[in-house]
């Protein structure tokens, strides 16, 4: 399928999926918890179902691999498969925050081709294709292109500023925060943050589409240690996320 077909099809899922979730936002949906993998409500799982029915339709040869459905094997013997969060940032959705998103992306032979980011609470649209520019509701946007790391804006939990993770100490950069990993990414692919950084494990679902939104804004995207993202993987994680401009992404690389 074309890419502009793709991305056609994830931006009107996306939309479906915003529709279904404010209807359950800020009335006290129905909760859970996951274990180590945090809170789940019963409009993730609602999403997740019209999600699989909408999109699986249209492509039926496509693989799934979804927050909110268990992993099958299947996914590995295809050449393309959808990678998805129904709601990324579910804590900021359970705490009536306007950030949480709809993380929605194609992935084929390990690299993403289209991906979105979709804000419902606030109607912002992030959306690319392998080969096309990154777009915020339909304009163009692009990438800080700071050259170094003094009062750059980073992306990351506090934890991430001790310094014994840090050769020579903390960097002087300007921390902020986002619940949601595919908004950060989009944040940094629209310039609002200079770059992001994650050292824990991440999931596919969380990155795919915001990674290839940042890229084709023209951030540098790897793990935290440097190498590139693949997709699709028998464990579908990176090793951390760091993605930023790319002098700053060499520099904080540097440091780590």
């Amino acid at each position: 399928m074309p890419e502009a077909d793709d991305l056609a099809l994830l931006t009107d899922a996306a939309r479906i999926a915003g529709r279904i979730a404010l209807r359950f936002w800020k009335r006290s949906p129905k909760q859970w918890d996951k274990g180590d993998e945090g809170p789940v409500t019963e409009a993730d799982i609602a999403v997740n179902e019209a999600l699989q029915k909408h999109l699986r339709a249209a492509r039926p040869a496509y693989g799934w691999l979804s927050e909110e459905s268990p992993d099958d094997p299947a996914r590995l013997q295809t050449r393309s498969q959808f990678i998805l969060d129904p709601i990324d940032g579910t804590r900021a959705f359970i705490a009536g925050e306007d950030s949480f998103s709809h993380a929605l992306a194609i992935a084929r032979d390990g690299q993403v081709t289209a991906g979105v980011v979709y804000l419902p609470a606030l109607d912002r649209l992030f959306a690319a294709t392998a080969n096309g520019p990154a777009t915020l509701n339909g304009q163009p946007i692009a990438a800080s292109t700071i050259a170094g790391i003094e009062g750059a804006t980073l992306l990351t939990p506090a934890a991430n500023m001790r310094p014994e993770l840090w050769r020579g100490g903390v960097p002087d950069v300007k921390r902020g925060f986002r619940a949601s990993v595919a908004y950060r990414l989009a944040l940094v692919a629209q310039g609002r943050f200079d770059g992001m950084l994650s050292f824990r494990k991440g999931w596919e679902w969380d990155i795919a589409a915001g990674a290839l939104i940042a890229a084709r804004a023209g951030a540098t995207v790897t793990d935290a240690t440097g190498k590139a993202l693949a997709f699709n993987r028998p464990v579908p994680q990176s090793n951390g996320l760091l993605v930023a401009a790319p002098a700053l992404h060499a520099a904080l690389l540097a440091r780590l």
